[in-house]
């Protein structure tokens, strides 16, 4: 337990560095997962793609975290993400260690795109990807998956975001890192360790 509490620390303290770079909103941590928001407290033009870049950084310092220091043999962590775009309530819950909460079918969208990722890849789901282009993103940096089964939704067409821009194929030390709104906003859900690319998110 103290080996995962030391290794998400170190990458969730730069993920919120890299949301603050690229305008994005940290809603909070899930466990391992990490779920942010954009064009929420701003009118942000080209959320989407904004959200596809942090995604693919977020990637990459992942690849370059150890999973443990003191055991490099464990390798790098790998992460699986997802996001979809669409309205949302944003509402502050409770009193007591009062938090700020989104709520509606967009979340879950956001979730599932998520949980149906694979392992250092961009799942998103069709409206995020027509956005993805309107904004700007280039046709050839996204790439039908084809429908999948998706729990609570029966079928789904979605798709694929390839790398913005060229990551450095080194690893540190040797190793092999959800937009919402109304009117659009973009769920990102990533989760922080390896797992199976057909399990839910809790």
């Amino acid at each position: 337990p103290d080996t995962v509490c030391e290794c998400l620390s170190s990458i969730f303290q730069i993920m919120d560095d890299l949301a603050e770079q690229f305008h994005i909103y940290k809603v909070e941590t899930i466990g391992d997962a990490y779920m942010a928001v954009s064009n929420l407290i701003r009118r942000q033009p080209k959320h989407t793609v904004q959200v596809a870049e942090f995604a693919m950084d977020a990637i990459q310092i992942a690849n370059s975290t150890l999973i443990d220091e003191d055991d490099p043999l464990l390798g790098c962590v790998e992460i699986r993400v997802g996001f979809h775009s669409g309205p949302v309530v944003a509402s502050v819950v409770g009193n007591l260690n009062p938090r700020f909460c989104l709520f509606g079918d967009t979340v879950n969208t956001a979730s599932r795109m998520e949980s149906n990722s694979e392992k250092n890849r961009i799942h998103v789901s069709e409206t995020a990807a027509l956005l993805l282009k309107e904004q700007g993103l280039t046709s050839g940096k996204i790439r039908r998956r084809g429908y999948i089964q998706v729990k609570g939704k029966s079928e789904m067409l979605t798709f694929w975001v390839k790398p913005l821009r060229s990551h450095s194929t080194e690893r540190h030390h040797s190793c092999p890192v959800r937009e919402i709104l109304p009117l659009d906003r973009t769920l990102l859900l990533k989760n922080k360790f390896p797992a199976q690319p057909s399990s839910d998110l809790n």
